[in-house]
């Protein structure tokens, strides 16, 4: 049975939590769950998490996308879903469960399932919202969608290191988490506590993604480094984890998030360019840590 309704954050039950149930079945069915985060804003992590999701899905994986970011979210814009009627589905039991809108970019890619809080919302109306209601709200985002099958559950992360990050990693186990960062000096302080957060939380698998690396000038094809050179690798080096790669500034970038269009699918750019490559080396290290722990 589907019908149309708002979703309702209210958990009913007493004892055991039937939502965290849920989730834990959920996540069974997720083969690696992969959090994007950065130590503060505007170094582009939502693009990058948008457009990471978008080259694992160009080369045939199955992908769901999780805004985790309550009070900005943005990534239902950014993959061209955010008017999308996201509909619900009643179980027997009483609960019901959200369908999460798609977005396969005319057969570009397989179809990207994509849940966001701005699709609850009116886009100009704030979510003034306290700690709890955020942490339910984001459990029952991960529980209360019918996410499926997936080979990749990507979760964009708010900036910074706060509840909503604590609430994802105590929720479900990571096998990664991606800090992106810039060349920036202030940029590094910040991400080199992301980092060790992550390490706190014993997640599996740490990589480094430097965004904004670098310009290729359109005119000679020359690279300029407008913010520095080489920070995020002297991060990755520093805390002892991989760095992935860089991803340069491309001209392309703000146009096509702003169509609802990750770069990764203009597939001449550089930036998609370098996000394949990025995907690729992510792709190898989570099957290389998942035949090791069978081992």
């Amino acid at each position: 049975m589907t019908i149309k309704t708002p979703p309702s954050f209210n958990v009913p039950g007493l004892g055991v939590d039937p939502l965290t149930q849920r989730i834990k079945e959920k996540e069974k069915e997720w083969k690696y769950k992969v959090a994007v985060l950065s130590g503060k804003g505007g170094v582009g992590k939502s693009t990058v998490a948008v457009n990471l999701a978008a080259a694992l899905a160009k080369q045939g994986y199955f992908v769901g996308i999780l805004d985790a970011d309550v009070h900005g979210p943005n990534v239902a814009k950014m993959l061209g879903v955010e008017k999308a009627e996201v509909l619900a589905e009643k179980f027997e039991d009483g609960h019901f469960e959200m369908i999460p809108p798609t977005n396969d970019f005319l057969d570009q890619t397989t179809p990207i399932k994509v849940m966001s809080m701005g699709l609850m919302v009116p886009e100009d109306q704030p979510i003034i919202w306290r700690g709890a209601l955020v942490t339910k709200a984001i459990k029952q985002l991960l529980g209360d969608v019918k996410w499926g099958s997936l080979d990749f559950m990507i979760v964009d992360f708010p900036p910074g290191t706060g509840d909503q990050i604590l609430t994802v990693t105590q929720t479900i186990q990571l096998d990664a988490a991606i800090i992106v960062t810039t060349p920036q000096e202030v940029a590094l302080l910040d991400t080199g506590k992301a980092v060790n957060m992550m390490k706190q939380m014993n997640v599996p698998y740490i990589g480094v993604i430097e965004n904004m690396s670098y310009l290729v000038c359109p005119h000679c094809g020359n690279k300029i480094d407008l913010f520095g050179e080489g920070g995020g690798e002297k991060l990755a080096k520093k805390e002892e984890v991989d760095f992935l790669g860089k991803v340069p500034i491309d001209l392309k970038a703000r146009e096509a998030s702003d169509s609802g269009v990750p770069i990764v699918l203009y597939e001449d750019t550089p930036a998609a360019k370098a996000f394949m490559e990025i995907a690729q080396k992510l792709i190898t290290k989570l099957e290389e840590l998942k035949k090791k722990s069978k081992t």
